[in-house]
């Protein structure tokens, strides 16, 4: 039981790592005016939005969120 704790415990270290980095590494959604522009012309003519940087961090951000939820219940139920 200690050994699956243990294993548990450093997935759960990376996955906040992870999760930690993909966040920073987003970009904010207020880029000042030029931004607003830019980016409402991106959103609108863009045809392969789901292929782009932002939404391939998007999506990795909410399976990491899942995966560190998953084993922070998992580890309280352990204990």
């Amino acid at each position: 039981m200690d050994i699956l704790k243990n294993v548990l415990m450093a997935l759960y270290i990376i996955a906040s790592i992870v999760l930690i980095v993909v966040v920073l590494m987003q970009s904010g959604k207020t880029a000042g005016l030029s931004g607003s522009i830019a980016g409402g012309a991106e959103t609108f003519f863009g045809k392969n939005k789901a292929r782009t940087y932002d939404a391939k961090l998007k999506r990795l951000t909410k399976y990491a969120a899942v995966v560190f939820i998953v084993l922070s219940l998992v580890l309280v139920l352990l204990q």
